[in-house]
């Protein structure tokens, strides 16, 4: 079988500002690459691709995790023919949409303009590039950019463009520059005739909104190009050893071959065409993020570009990645498929501690910060206790996580929100910090990772203090409502209380979604409600109160409220985070047929692998694995835990690791040690 056959990149992005069904882009790069590639059809800077536009501006090399947190590092090729243009606006050309082609491994578009066509394949950091013309004449390879400042320049004895970019669009990034050299074969480039911006004539050219243009002699040339944070010389570093001589075709073969291997590290036996494309197109996008932005040297070393100081340090490094949504889904999937990549990502995302004096919690390029709490916590305990870290880097999570969970930091990016009044009163109040309500149960949760770490490391004092405050979610807990309730500074919980009122004290949700978020001890949460009967009966009621909403936090309804409210689940809005666990309460408390009935009716009703093929934001890989999760019939409902809770198999067969699994021969906990 052939895996990548069976994907759909393009699942999910058939999104707009006011209506996610994936917020994803069709990325053509290896898993985990460095450096990925999508077709950009408009000239939004957040939203430049749609699967429904007919014009094509050209192929964006692009780091972007989500539209929300945008690009950096981003630039644009594209075959154009006089006369040439820089924005987008003037250089796009009309496509047909059967005539292009996008996979995991390749990409090909046929220009209706510029009569040409223009196909790519990735390596790590580099990519292959093959233009076609179907005429002779003023044919031109453009280098384009998307924002901020740009340096181009041509040098013919090397026929290698040098190109480079600042463009960033928020958050941690001190000195940055992505470094990126395009080189062209012997004999295949009229230097004479290079271009610059709107067609003047130039080899090199440097400022905001500029562009090159490389005149080509021949109408077919293949054209290598490779990126670098580091440097230039990296780059072409970078080049000789992953590109080196060989031909676009040898370039797609290897990453075709890798892109099967991973895509068949699970096998199914799907109950129909639309179960098998809809979960290897999930698998796709399981393996997309983190991105690896860490490089090789002329000997070898691993280095990487640190955004903290802007200096270069030693070791591996990965990026593009928030915490707070994939540590439910993403990283314990990676212990059962990508082991090697896991223990690595958790080794850089301890070094990032080395390196800024924090955790991370919402990394692209450097830290963003943009979601609540450091559920980092939770990724670096559920790989430590499945065996995945070493002692000594333990040793460092374990302060850094110490320093988050009792120190505020200067800089809101940074650390827990309301570490300190969180110490000082058991829960995060809200008259000093929004969210506090998930501030307070996140709280509660990465104290219980910190408990469980400390306990791995022999330190009972430190177990022992965390173990009680991983109750502290009991103090906002409201008797009367059945709901966490914001508490303000004297105890008091917030008057005007609606347990549809999405925003102010609960993030992305409103107490319906967020009153849940206590994975570590829901057998703590049911004796709240008067024991499990009476707790299932509040989640009964969750699925069958109707999707309302009142707007309360936000000056608008957030599309989150919007998704919510047309899958239509009741108030679990599957098509958002906070809610992947809630339809598996009743599994971890015993209740199996609860669970797989409405994990299935959610994966057929609000899952496939069309453009529309997400209830809410993808998120890097968190919803398609929640789906793969689904089908298969088990969920890692609390990480740090080593078990896994049932479902329902929804497949007919299914090979893990070449294994045999099937999630039906349990009762009720899947062990972990039957993936090793």
């Amino acid at each position: 079988m052939k895996y990548c056959s069976l994907v759909n990149t393009k699942q999910g992005s058939r999104s707009v500002h006011r209506f996610s069904n994936g917020n994803s882009l069709p990325l053509v790069q290896l898993p985990f690459g460095m450096t990925a590639f999508c077709p950009q059809t408009n000239s939004d800077k957040r939203w430049y691709y749609h699967p429904e536009n007919r014009s094509f501006e050209g192929i964006r090399l692009t780091h972007q995790p989500s539209p929300w947190i945008a690009d950096y590092g981003s630039m644009v090729f594209l075959p154009q023919i006089s006369p040439l243009k820089v924005s987008g606006d003037g250089r796009w050309s009309g496509i047909r949409p059967q005539d292009a082609v996008l996979s995991p491994f390749y990409l090909k578009y046929r220009l209706l303009r510029t009569r040409s066509t223009i196909e790519l394949t990735p390596t790590e950091r580099c990519a292959k590039i093959r233009v076609i013309f179907d005429n002779d004449g003023e044919n031109y390879f453009s280098v384009l950019p998307v924002k901020d400042d740009y340096s181009f320049e041509f040098n013919a004895e090397e026929n290698i463009l040098y190109a480079s970019t600042n463009c960033t669009f928020g958050g941690e990034a001190v000195d940055f520059r992505e470094y990126v050299v395009v080189s062209f074969p012997g004999e295949s480039v009229d230097a004479d005739s290079i271009m610059i911006n709107d067609g003047e004539k130039g080899s090199a050219v440097s400022g905001e909104n500029t562009a090159i243009h490389i005149r080509l002699k021949n109408k077919e040339t293949e054209i290598s190009v490779a990126a670098s944070y580091v440097s230039f010389e990296q780059a072409k570093i970078n080049l000789g050893r992953e590109i080196g001589n060989k031909s676009f075709e040898e370039i797609k073969t290897d990453a075709e071959y890798i892109w099967e291997d991973y895509l068949s590290r699970i096998e199914i036996e799907a109950k129909d065409e639309k179960q098998l494309r809809t979960f290897y197109s999930c698998m796709y996008r399981a393996f997309l993020y983190p991105h690896k932005c860490s490089e090789f040297d002329a000997n070898g070393k691993e280095i990487h570009y640190c955004p903290h100081d802007g200096k270069i340090h030693d070791g591996v490094r990965y990026t593009d990645n928030g915490f707070w949504d994939t540590y439910r889904t993403v990283y314990p999937f990676f212990a059962i498929v990508a082991k090697d990549k896991l223990r690595e990502m958790v080794k850089a995302f301890i070094n990032e501690y080395r390196e800024c004096g924090w955790l991370p919690r919402w990394l692209s390029i450097g830290e963003h910060g943009c979601m609540p709490s450091t559920l980092v916590d939770a990724v670096i305990c559920d790989a430590a206790a499945r065996g995945f870290v070493e002692k000594e880097d333990l040793e460092t999570a374990l302060e850094g996580m110490l320093k988050h969970a009792t120190t505020n930091s200067p800089d809101d990016r940074f650390g827990r929100n309301g570490a300190e009044s969180y110490c000082r009163l058991g829960y995060v109040p809200y008259d000093e910090q929004k969210e506090s309500v998930n501030l307070t149960q996140d709280a509660a949760y990465g104290d219980w990772c910190i408990a469980e770490i400390a306990k791995m490391l022999g330190k009972e004092n430190i177990e022992k203090e965390y173990r009680i405050r991983a109750k502290n979610y009991k103090n906002i807990f409201d008797t009367e409502t059945g709901f966490m309730r914001a508490k303000d500074t004297n105890g008091n919980f917030r008057p005007d209380f609606s347990p549809i009122g999405w925003g102010r004290d609960y993030t992305e949700g409103s107490a319906w979604q967020n009153s849940f978020a206590v994975p570590h001890d829901m057998e703590g949460l049911a004796e709240l409600y008067g024991g499990k009967e009476k707790f299932f009966e509040k989640i009964d009621e969750l699925f069958a109160t109707a999707p309302d909403y009142e707007i309360v936090g936000y000056d608008c309804e957030i599309h989150e409220i919007t998704e919510m409210a047309a899958a239509d689940f009741g108030q679990c809005a599957i098509s958002n985070q906070p809610s992947f666990h809630i339809p598996y309460i009743y599994s971890e408390l015993g209740e199996v047929e609860k669970t797989a009935y409405w994990v299935e009716k959610m994966c057929e009703e609000a899952f496939s692998y069309e453009d529309d093929g997400f209830p809410g934001d993808e998120d890097n890989g968190s919803m398609a694995l929640w789906y793969v999760f689904g089908v298969l019939g088990f969920y890692p409902f609390c990480p740090g835990k080593t078990y896994f809770v049932k479902g329902k198999k929804q497949v007919i067969k299914s090979k893990i690791n070449g294994k045999e699994f099937d999630a039906d021969e349990y009762k009720n906990r899947i062990p972990y040690d039957i993936f090793k």
